[in-house]
């Protein structure tokens, strides 16, 4: 059954991460992180949080609809002084109008059906004048690309194709994307494909713990126990020259980088 974010045994999923340095130099590139009153609408575990206020923003505000996520983000992100946490969601985040200079939706809008309401609310809370909106999901085209030593996520769906529709239907287009920030006043700076390395595992067995406990994989939620031991085999046997190895997993992300008009 899909991942209950409200469950407290999911508490710490999203923690066990940190941002990659690649993210961080993005992020700096064409937004800047120093000095900055940052907001991260659906923030999980705090692991994008944590990294944004440990990197020179003035103050980073989490929001997140579960209220299980927001109290794995305080452990993430204690004895940070910069950061705030507040449950809210993406059409109603309960921050004050024009305050931020970023609002970032990293691995959000796949959740969501009405992007339009989405990013109203971001335009609502974004300065007028010189914010910046960060939106970074998959689209269908990044989810499917095949498996391979780093892309670990391709081989979920070469061993169960039956989640290749449900994939394209749960994910937004980029054409999709691009008209509703249009129509609701923004102007896309520019549309980066990134490479995010996910995790560095030691080795086959680290991956296969990480893979086990479902780690920050809401997909694999889907999963009966069995199906996943079946689905770890199969990566064992795709990787099978890999396995004293380091393995350095990889995700296809689409960042989307607007300003108001």
């Amino acid at each position: 059954m899909p991942i209950n974010f409200h469950d407290k045994r999911n508490r710490m999923t999203y923690t066990t991460r940190t941002a990659d340095v690649s993210w961080l130099s993005l992020i700096k590139e064409h937004a800047g992180i120093a000095g900055k009153e940052i907001v991260d609408i659906g923030c999980g575990g705090g692991i994008y949080t944590k990294a944004l206020a440990s990197s020179g923003a003035a103050h980073v505000t989490g929001v997140d609809f579960s209220n299980e996520m927001l109290q794995g983000a305080a452990r993430h992100c204690e004895n940070l002084s910069n950061v705030t946490l507040q449950q809210g969601n993406a059409y109603n985040s309960g921050l004050p109008d024009h305050t931020f200079d970023i609002v970032l939706e990293r691995a959000l809008i796949h959740h969501l059906h009405n992007l339009d309401s989405c990013f109203q609310e971001a335009k609502r809370i974004l300065k007028p004048s010189g914010g910046v909106f960060i939106i970074q999901d998959r689209t269908p085209e990044d989810c499917l690309m095949p498996g391979d030593e780093n892309h670990i996520r391709g081989y979920f769906f070469e061993k169960y194709p039956k989640w290749i529709d449900m994939e394209r239907s749960r994910r937004h287009e980029a054409a999709e994307v691009q008209r509703s920030l249009d129509s609701n006043g923004f102007v896309i700076l520019k549309t980066v494909q990134l490479w995010e390395t996910r995790y560095v595992h030691q080795d086959m067995a680290a991956l296969n713990s990480d893979l086990a406990q479902r780690t920050g994989r809401s997909i694999l939620h889907e999963l009966t126990d069995h199906e996943l031991g079946e689905l770890i085999v199969f990566i064992n046997s795709k990787l099978k020259n890999r396995a004293d190895d380091a393995i350095i997993e990889k995700d296809s992300w689409t960042l989307w980088i607007a300003v108001t008009k």
